[in-house]
């Protein structure tokens, strides 16, 4: 299943305290990026971030993005601070 644009624009929203922010729609999904990094992806109206360390305390849960991907991270609060302090996190590593 595609991602809608309705839940990218949502996604948008959540991530608006984060500066330098681009996206690319592949395949029906879309790819995040912070400066031209990836840092992840809507899959499935799914809003996932790259494992990394530094995120053990978010308590976010691991999902599959697609098969044969490796597991991401659910974003499952809706806090745009809390969100730029993970994407924060994600870039640095």
């Amino acid at each position: 299943m595609a991602s809608s644009e309705e839940y990218l624009t949502y996604v948008l929203e959540l991530l608006r305290e984060v500066k330098g922010i681009s996206y690319k729609k592949m395949m029906g999904e879309y790819i995040l990026y912070k400066d031209e990094k990836i840092f992840g992806g809507i899959y499935d109206n799914r809003f996932l971030v790259k494992k990394v360390v530094g995120l053990e305390n978010y308590h976010m849960k691991e999902q599959i993005p697609y098969p044969t991907a490796k597991p991401m991270l659910l974003v499952d609060v809706e806090d745009p601070e809390v969100i730029d302090e993970i994407v924060k996190i994600i870039v640095k590593n």
